[in-house]
């Protein structure tokens, strides 16, 4: 498997991101949003009038494909959202920052609509409790996304995917101080072509800036977890497990047999062999 250059592992380690150019050709960049704007004919998961981060079961009510869309869980609408959980070239630079004892636990599928009514927002995966949780500088990760890029961000204020280089390793305004926002000191806002991937922590303060580009900006983001924690999504697996690798239904939980205590601590003895040569 492929392994991150010094320059990566440099920019992970200071920074808690990097951007991998070039992760989709053209063809997959096209083919993955035609695929995005069909999610919009199908009901699914997406916000409803909860609270910031939880989601409904609802019908899509905007076809307009430029029109704004979170959808998540969407292992069961097209192979292709299964293909790119271990995506070649992608994944293997995620075992390499997580380790192998990794499992998958988030799809997700966001259309930013271009608007002056929407501001952009700043977070930290994980909810407010985890944002509090900082590993060291020397250990792997609890969780991290990639984001694929499937429009040009050239400029800013076109739902650029901001960041704050270092807030995943030191504490970061919050609760007694100010909001924080992608306008504030030291917010980075990223520019990428369609195709490029970011892989960052979850402890990374990001968010997408306010876009009054005139064009929407679409993206896919998928999760990764340490594997005894609990996945934000795919609560039924089975729907889509029979046309996954054995990789992939490792990566989705099958341990290959039947739950037991301590399953998700204690993996099986095959782990290391099945995620570093288990796409077949």
């Amino acid at each position: 498997m492929l392994t991150m250059t010094k320059e990566q592992r440099r920019a992970w380690d200071i920074d808690g991101y990097f951007v991998l150019e070039g992760a989709f050709d053209p063809d997959e960049v096209a083919f993955h949003a035609a695929e995005i704007d069909n999610l919009r004919a199908s009901p699914g998961w997406e916000p409803t009038n909860l609270q910031r981060g939880h989601y409904g079961w609802v019908e899509h009510g905007d076809p307009d494909p430029e029109s704004f869309m979170d959808r998540r869980d969407l292992l069961s609408y097209h192979q292709c959202f299964i293909d790119l959980i271990d995506r070649p070239g992608v994944f293997d630079l995620v075992v390499d920052i997580m380790g192998p004892y990794l499992a998958f636990s988030m799809s997700q599928a966001i259309v930013r609509a271009s608007t002056t009514e929407f501001e952009g927002y700043t977070h930290t995966d994980g909810g407010e409790g985890l944002r509090r949780i900082r590993v060291t500088e020397t250990s792997r990760p609890l969780a991290m996304k990639a984001l694929y890029l499937l429009t040009d961000v050239t400029e800013e204020d076109a739902a650029n995917f901001t960041v704050f280089p270092g807030s995943h390793m030191r504490p970061f305004p919050e609760l007694d101080e100010p909001v924080v926002t992608p306008k504030t000191p030291g917010a980075v806002p990223l520019m990428g072509k369609a195709g490029d991937c970011v892989l960052f922590s979850h402890s990374l303060w990001h968010g997408p800036s306010q876009n009054i580009s005139g064009r929407a900006r679409k993206t896919l983001l998928y999760n990764y977890c340490q594997q005894f924690m609990r996945p934000y999504d795919y609560a039924m697996v089975a729907e889509v497990a029979e046309r996954c690798s054995p990789r992939q239904k490792r990566l989705l939980g099958d341990l290959g047999f039947d739950f037991r205590p301590g399953s998700y601590t204690y993996v099986p003895e095959d782990q290391i062999e099945l995620i570093m040569n288990g796409a077949a």
